[in-house]
């Protein structure tokens, strides 16, 4: 504390003048010592002003700012060391973000797939002001139409979306989920995973688009973007490919009219950066993608001279406040979670894989094959602790790829894949996949009765697929099997709360967990602005910890916070 009492002896920064910044008010007001400083930082949405009172620092949120040096006894203030602006976590973000989705907080509660992020979950953010998605990957249309059943009464309540990824190998599944959309009126998608874009993605994007009475363009279904590459990130901030269009039109999906209008908007108005992630994941840093991205929409902006505003938010390593507030604070529009909402109450996935998850650090992930894109190298990030699937997925990716047939594999190689991993004869396997395809896509039987190399990926994706599924059940005599989608963030995420009510994963609620990353943030910008005005904050002070809800209900008054839109 004597570091701060001297303060007022200290100038800013080089060249600067205290005598022009004066704080006017009641001194009566003013208090001293660090628990008053603490407690103006908590209180993000009053202003907070750092005073010289007879040589020592004094702390209020009340009274005004006076520049340059008055003369009279009516604006004699006291010498002002440091100011911050009231920070309310509503403010954070990109304000057309939050007003066109109908949102009080710039933040997203991103699609988990196989419905890791449930319909329990979506509500418990769409209440908390956010916006989740459901995890749409790899469920059936009967499940995800269950899901738009239970949602579909909360729909003038609050916003939420569905997942749209990218299926190569199987486009009927992704054009029939397109279809399903339209016909259930969803108008929020998070397209993720896609590589380039598909005709069922830009057959979502334009169908129904439309001009009201005034000649603006109407698109009623958004999507939001989450991408890794430039170069797919310039896809989507274009408008719909000409040949893609036109082969709607041909076939009948779409008028001639809305092909028209299409060129005219771009694919998606939103994109998310993805940074390095759980799932499938670039593993990009944050600090050199999210600019990248801002410069992309810039150009795009100014080469397409879209009427409406294009965004780019930040998703990858999101788990503190100090996260957060660094993705503010480089200009993203809002800020996406996803591993840290896995370990959530409202997730539906197993209690085994939440406790796993909380024990993990950031080293504990690892990359390993994508079961939807298998053949094509790709990959998800994974968590590795307490589970051998990466290692085993490598494998089967190494024999795949080396061998034409599953008959030219070493023998003793195939009793291990047999006894360890598929846990039956190959033959046995290849039959309950083969049930499973005679649903899903018979095609891809045709292909594996003429190919024997696809044959053996069919029947290798099935361990992946299937590996998830047994990690979402808890399913005991297949743990080291589990395939849990993290990444580092979920190690970030546990050092953070260490101590504190959400190490209990019974506390770990989608809603609490937002609001402390969103209230965290508005607290970190806070206090960094402070350092950099040249008031000294002791680290403990300065740090943003985790809270109960109440307690941040209380500090920022949620009762006089309405969404963007109202």
């Amino acid at each position: 504390m004597e570091q701060l009492k001297n303060k007022a002896q200290e100038v800013n920064h080089p060249g600067a003048d205290m005598s022009n910044r004066q704080w006017v008010g009641d001194p009566n007001e003013l208090q001293t010592g660090e628990e008053a400083l603490k407690a103006a930082l908590d209180h993000v949405a009053k202003p907070l002003y750092v005073v010289d009172h007879h040589g020592q620092q004094a702390i209020c949120q009340n009274g005004g700012l006076q520049w340059g040096r008055r003369s009279g006894p009516d604006t004699m203030g006291l010498p002002l060391l440091g100011f911050v602006p009231p920070l309310h976590p509503s403010d954070l973000g990109d304000i057309s973000f939050k007003r066109d989705l109908g949102l009080t907080y710039a933040y997203i509660v991103g699609a988990m797939a196989n419905g890791i992020t449930s319909v329990e979950m979506v509500t418990a953010a769409g209440k908390a002001g956010t916006v989740g998605f459901i995890g749409a990957g790899g469920l059936s249309l009967e499940q995800i139409e269950t899901a738009i059943d239970r949602l579909e009464p909360h729909q003038r309540q609050f916003p939420m979306g569905f997942n749209l990824i990218h299926s190569p190998n199987d486009f009927s599944l992704e054009m029939n989920t397109v279809k399903l959309y339209l016909r259930r009126r969803i108008r929020l998608v998070s397209a993720s995973a896609y590589l380039g874009l598909t005709l069922p993605l830009v057959y979502y994007r334009v169908k129904g688009i439309h001009q009201d009475t005034e000649g603006r363009i109407i698109c009623p279904n958004r999507v939001i973007a989450k991408v890794s590459r430039q170069e797919v990130a310039r896809k989507f901030f274009a408008p719909p490919p000409q040949k893609l269009l036109d082969r709607l039109v041909q076939d009948d999906l779409i008028t001639a009219n809305e092909a028209q209008l299409a060129i005219h908007i771009p694919m998606a108005q939103d994109i998310t950066a993805e940074a390095d992630s759980g799932g499938h994941t670039d593993n990009r840093p944050a600090l050199s993608l999210l600019p990248t991205f801002l410069s992309l929409r810039d150009e795009a902006a100014n080469q397409y001279g879209f009427s409406v505003p294009l965004r780019v938010g930040l998703a990858g390593g999101i788990a503190t406040p100090d996260a957060a507030a660094a993705a503010f604070a480089m200009g993203a529009a809002y800020i996406l979670t996803g591993s840290i909402n896995q370990a959530a109450v409202e997730a539906d996935t197993s209690d085994r894989v939440r406790e796993m998850l909380m024990q993990a650090q950031q080293a504990d992930v690892t990359m390993a094959p994508a079961a939807d894109m298998f053949e094509l190298g790709a990959k998800v990030q994974v968590l590795k602790r307490g589970t051998m699937f990466a290692m085993r997925a490598a494998k089967l990716y190494e024999v795949y790829r080396s061998h034409a047939n599953y008959e030219e594999i070493p023998a003793a190689a195939r009793q291990v894949i047999e006894r360890d991993l598929l846990r039956t004869s190959f033959e046995n396997a290849w039959d309950q996949t083969r049930k499973y395809f005679e649903v899903r896509d018979p095609h891809q039987i045709e292909r594996a009765d003429a190919n024997p190399k696809h044959k053996m990926a069919l029947v290798f994706r099935s361990y992946l697929g299937q590996s998830s599924l047994w990690a979402k059940t808890g399913l005991k005599d297949r743990i080291i099997d589990y395939q849990i989608w993290c990444g580092p963030a979920m190690g970030a995420f546990n050092a953070w709360v260490k101590g504190s009510h959400l190490e209990d994963k019974a506390q770990r609620l989608t809603g609490s967990m937002a609001m402390n990353l969103i209230y965290g943030a508005a607290r970190t910008l806070r206090c960094q602005w402070l350092r950099i005005q040249g008031v000294p904050l002791p680290n403990a002070l300065a740090a943003s910890k985790p809270l109960k809800l109440e307690e941040i209900k209380r500090r920022i008054d949620m009762s006089e916070i309405r969404p963007t839109n109202a």
